[in-house]
């Protein structure tokens, strides 16, 4: 069941930054949950991959990472081993590929959610951070997926290899009933600085809020009043949740200096 909480003070979002769980075995608090900001709660949550491809996706998508490694791997070698490593560099450089971003930290999905290519449309529309729990993800999948996590609390782009470098067989595997949630290997700054996760979205999966609905508990999708979006935006740029910090780079300064000095 997907929880929707409505965010109009800035109070109310306090709960969304201590969602950590005190640990008896180690005597500290961690946290399970990954987020993802979306800046306009009319967005679906759909893939790149699907965007792109639509209901061809299946057919083209080997295609497509074909072609990305064929090139790519003058940078880096070590993805033509690898199907997972492959959608991870393409996913960060534009390449449609089936991930969906999520991070680590609530201040980062507060980031995305506040994000706007045109900031005229700041205040026009609200916003969204979903939450979902990876270790509620993790227990719905099959049994091979769960014995290579065993005591582990993470799932990573190796454990998965153990498990299958075929996107058909993991299609198979998965169905429309499960995916995995990944931390990427730090194959940049860009990853690292975002806190990066991934899901790994199923082709049978085409409907992934529909999925989170029915098969889990945990999730939450919060919404966030448009008049609230440009405050939460001043408030991250003090606590150094920016472009300059999510982009590393000319890139993400040139972004966060152009947004700095907007004029509303």
């Amino acid at each position: 069941m997907i929880q929707e909480v409505r965010i109009t003070t800035i109070e109310q979002l306090m709960p969304l930054f201590f969602e950590q769980e005190w640990r008896d075995d180690i005597h500290r608090n961690r946290g399970q949950y990954v987020y993802r900001g979306m800046r306009n709660i009319k967005f679906d949550m759909v893939t790149s991959l699907s965007r792109c491809c639509k209901e061809k996706q299946q057919m083209l998508e080997p295609a497509i990472l074909n072609n990305f490694a064929k090139y790519a791997v003058i940078e880096d070698p070590s993805i033509a081993q690898s199907v997972w490593r492959q959608m991870i560099l393409g996913q960060h450089y534009g390449l449609p590929t089936r991930l969906l971003d999520w991070s680590h930290s609530a201040l980062v999905g507060l980031h995305f959610a506040t994000a706007e290519d045109d900031l005229s449309k700041m205040d026009k529309h609200d916003c969204m951070v979903w939450r979902i729990d990876m270790r509620e993800l993790h227990e719905l999948l099959p049994a091979p997926y769960r014995e290579v996590m065993k005591d582990r609390t993470v799932f990573t782009v190796d454990m998965l290899g153990q498990v299958t470098n075929s996107i058909q067989q993991y299609d198979k595997d998965m169905g429309d009933h499960a995916m995995v949630v990944i931390e990427p290997p730090s194959i940049n700054a860009r990853i690292v600085n975002q806190y990066s996760f991934f899901s790994v979205i199923p082709i049978g999966m085409t409907d992934v809020e529909r999925f989170l609905d029915e098969n889990t508990q945990n999730t939450v999708k919060y919404v966030i009043d448009k008049s609230l979006r440009w405050r939460i935006r001043d408030m991250l740029d003090q606590l150094n949740i920016s472009e300059r910090i999510v982009y590393p780079g000319l890139e993400g300064l040139s972004k966060w200096i152009g947004r700095h000095y907007y004029v509303k």
